[in-house]
């Protein structure tokens, strides 16, 4: 392969990493909060200021004061739905006229459905506790028909990340509760998008990306529990990963065929620091508030920087957001609690910045939720979601080839629209 054709696979690879991450959730971009089902009945309002394994991952500290053991598993089944519409998007082909891109118009619920399962067991010895949860924080797969008119930007797509957390924590006085976790997290990423060719008579190319790798991140957090009133304030770190893999593309055609190969590429970016503020006050024997405040540092999320043989930074322009929720515990009986909750989150991605990747906006979520004691150590836990988003724009001006002659940029123009989440949860909680 000549140093030109080698140059243009770069830029075509380059183009693919730039668009490897992102998709509608039920937080905020591509992360998902359905870590606890106890907490998602409540619209995840209270979690880093309650106790046990199901707030493990908010708050370290939760387990602290702990005497004996406690394991919790659960599974979250996540049916997502809306629109992605076209709103004549432009190809401007090198020395040719911009011209429509072509393709369906109308992208429907092209996020796929999904079942996040997560787990967490932890045991008490008087003041110190241990703890291990294991979730999957950033998860999704978004899936476009060949023929969509988001090919060039977004066709197929999968993200899964694994968080595993050790846990300690420690009751430093009467109801003042510290701890500290390590985050060891493994991603594993696949995309691919597909390659105009210089002639619109031509089908397309196609290009796709591979990539994984381990990285680690640290949590800390700590409580006070005074009488009817517990609070909890917990910071979660920003994770930098890189991702080592491969970029193929192939089915280019005419002067570009050339260009056509794999190369070995990585891929480096940073998921969101988190500072989360919870308090809980039990209003009555029955009844317990809920408020829960988290700002998430996505500034972070600012460029995929891509090593070498490429050497390029792709921004990706993500602000710090904020999520607000409030939630009620009303305990019916001893056996049998119910639980409801609003959630209020802001999108990190920006008007201007945003493709068919991370159909992401504003949204709401209203949550309602049970748990039943079988016995004094086994509890059924249950809760259901429904999120509803904000419409708005995808319009993330995109390039194939980009900073060689034949650059042909991609004018988006479309739309989100009619998206909605419909979350449904099941777990199990034992004492041991």
């Amino acid at each position: 392969m000549h140093y030109r054709s080698s140059r243009l696979l770069l830029a075509g690879a380059a183009s693919a990493v730039a668009l490897a991450w992102g998709g509608t959730a039920s937080a905020q971009a591509f992360y998902l909060q359905e870590q606890s089902v106890r907490g998602q009945g409540r619209a995840f309002s209270g979690e880093a200021a309650d106790t046990g394994v199901e707030s493990l991952w908010w708050n370290p500290a939760s387990i602290a004061g702990m005497q004996g053991g406690e394991a919790s598993v659960r599974a979250s089944f996540i049916r997502p739905r809306g629109k992605v519409v076209d709103n004549n998007t432009v190809i401007v082909r090198p020395a040719q006229a911009p011209a429509s891109v072509g393709g369906d118009p109308l992208a429907k619920n092209p996020i796929d459905n999904g079942v996040l399962p997560s787990g967490a067991i932890a045991y008490g010895f008087g003041r110190v506790a241990l703890g291990l949860s294991v979730t999957a924080p950033y998860s999704f797969t978004t899936d476009y028909d060949a023929d969509s008119w988001s090919r060039y930007s977004a066709d197929k797509t999968k993200l899964r990340t694994f968080d595993i957390q050790p846990s300690i924590a420690v009751e430093v006085a009467k109801g003042l509760y510290i701890g500290g976790a390590a985050n060891i997290e493994h991603v594993d990423a696949a995309l691919g998008n597909y390659l105009p060719n210089l002639s619109p008579l031509l089908p397309d190319g196609h290009q796709n990306l591979k990539g994984k790798g381990w990285d680690v991140g640290w949590s800390a957090g700590m409580q006070f529990h005074d009488g009817p009133v517990s609070l909890g304030l917990a910071y979660k770190s920003s994770i930098k990963h890189k991702l080592d893999g491969t970029v193929t593309i192939e089915g280019l055609a005419g002067p570009l065929a050339a260009r056509n190969g794999t190369i070995d590429a990585t891929a480096e970016f940073s998921t969101p620091w988190m500072v989360i503020g919870s308090a809980r006050a039990k209003m009555s024997k029955s009844l317990t508030l809920n408020a829960q405040v988290v700002r998430m540092g996505w500034s972070k999320f600012d460029s995929i920087d891509l090593g070498a043989p490429l050497n390029q930074s792709i921004p990706e322009n993500y602000r710090n957001s904020w999520t607000w929720a409030l939630g009620a515990d009303y305990e019916v009986n001893p056996q049998w609690t119910v639980r409801t909750g609003i959630q209020r989150g802001m999108t990190p991605t920006r008007n201007g910045n945003r493709d068919a990747r991370v159909p992401d906006s504003n949204r709401w979520n209203v949550s309602a939720g049970t748990s039943y004691s079988l016995s004094q150590k086994f509890t059924i836990d249950a809760a259901a979601s429904y999120i509803w988003f904000k419409d708005a724009t995808i319009d993330r001006t995109t390039a194939a080839y980009a900073g060689t002659p034949v650059q042909t940029p991609i004018l988006v123009n479309g739309e989100l629209q009619d998206a909605s989440a419909l979350v449904f949860s099941l777990g199990a909680r034992m004492a041991f």
